[in-house]
């Protein structure tokens, strides 16, 4: 399992132009829209962390470690989320908290985006825009979010959404000021592209730079860090990976779990309706785990019952059937019916949950409100503990390649992977 050590950090070299940062930074408050995203900046961040469930933990005082929050806002009217996201950091500045404000975003611009960024941005000098992801093949070019290469709005990203997937970052921060920041001055001279953000930031806008590489990236954040802390970053798990590696702070200290024992039963509940699901799915049945693949309607009305259909095989997967097709706007109260089903399987199993919602719902209706990220098993899929012991992997559902749950489980049950007979 790939969950070592991360490296130690390096300190931000400052621009000839630009305030020396001094040698340890405040600690970061991260809040996010869904739990897999939370998970994912908690890991991304690298130095010690807490990832908690509940949006009353960001009034905790300033303390040796990160703070994540998921604010669990995707199901929310667009005015809740704003509300939530206002909330929080109100909350946070009240109780004195003195941390380096970000907020994870969706690298194809799902969720609330306009109204959580424009609550995000009250009180800050600049929010710097930055949802490129390249190690998921999301970056930013003129403005524009590519997919492997291809527009956000040329794919089917979108397909479960109720509206059309944005054309550009100007057209989904409706409302917010935003100015294109292009390539060539994000790779230029550090004191250029300060020089540029505060350029911005003077006018009244908001800086969005481009950015298609990690190192594009950790530019971005050294400048936002230069130029203090009213400059605050929104983006996605690559931001927080670039502000990660700018920051000097202790290195997070990381016990490589021991799988566990395979006789205990691993579920595996796919919530998301990406079509590499499918693919996915189809490696663990292979591998001989129960596949039960639940009608959406027999879902939303109740009448699946786990006991009396599933057992507790040592490993299952529930997944919603998709072959009738996705119905937009419906995807927080299947979730909800999946998560509250998943919660009733016999046998307490560990659990691999793809798709923030599925995953926050599924928790909830177990009662969990805090996680302990121990490491990632592969970009995106986060290994944690629950405070009770349980493992849970969390992973964006667009996440992940053909073998990703394949990956996933072999790391959690690696004698189930190699034998399949003895499922």
């Amino acid at each position: 399992m790939a969950s070592q050590p991360p490296p130690p950090r390096p300190s931000v070299s400052p621009s000839a132009s630009a305030p020396v940062l001094p040698h340890v930074l405040p600690y970061v408050l991260a809040l996010a829209d869904d739990l897999s995203g939370a998970a994912e900046t908690a890991c991304a961040l690298g130095g010690p962390v807490r990832l908690s469930l509940t949006a009353a933990d960001v009034t905790e005082s300033a303390a040796a470690h990160d703070l994540v929050v998921d604010l669990d806002t995707r199901h929310l009217p667009t005015a809740g989320a704003a509300h939530a996201v206002r909330t929080a950091l109100r909350a946070a500045t009240q109780a004195g908290t003195a941390r380096l404000l970000y907020k994870k975003v969706d690298s194809q611009l799902r969720g609330h985006l306009a109204a959580e960024a424009a609550a995000y941005a009250e009180g800050a000098e600049a929010v710097v825009i930055a949802p490129a992801l390249p190690a998921a093949g999301r970056t930013v070019t003129g403005g524009v979010v590519y997919v492997n290469g291809v527009p956000l709005h040329r794919t089917d990203g979108w397909r479960a959404e109720r509206a059309a997937a944005p054309r550009s970052l100007t057209e989904a921060l409706s409302g917010l000021p935003v100015r294109t920041v292009p390539l060539d001055v994000v790779r230029s001279h550090p004191a250029a592209l300060d020089a540029e953000f505060r350029r911005i930031a003077d006018s009244g806008a908001h800086p969005a730079p481009d950015a298609e590489t990690d190192a594009d990236l950790d530019a971005v954040a050294a400048a936002a860090l230069r130029l203090g802390q009213g400059f605050r970053l929104l983006g996605s798990g690559g931001l927080a990976l670039a502000l990660g590696r700018a920051l000097t702070r202790p290195v997070a200290v990381t016990h490589r779990p021991a799988p566990a024992p395979d006789r205990a039963p691993l579920l595996v509940v796919v919530g998301t309706a990406e079509p590499a699901a499918v693919a996915q799915i189809a490696h663990l049945t292979a591998l001989g785990a129960h596949h039960v693949p639940l009608d959406p309607a027999d879902l939303a009305a109740g009448t699946v019952s786990l006991a009396r259909t599933v057992g507790a095989p040592a490993l299952t997967v529930l997944s919603i059937d998709g072959s009738a097709g996705l119905r937009p706007g419906a995807g927080r109260a299947l979730s909800a019916a999946l998560g509250a089903l998943a919660a009733t399987y016999p046998g307490r199993p560990d659990l691999v949950l793809t798709g923030g919602e599925t995953a926050r719902t599924t928790l909830d209706a177990l009662g969990v409100r805090e996680l302990e990220p121990l490491g990632e098993i592969h970009h995106g899929a986060v290994h944690s503990r629950t405070p009770d012991g349980r493992r849970v992997v969390t992973r964006p559902g667009s996440y992940g390649a053909e073998d990703s749950l394949l990956r996933i489980v072999a790391a959690l049950r690696p004698r189930t992977a190699a034998a399949p007979a003895a499922i």
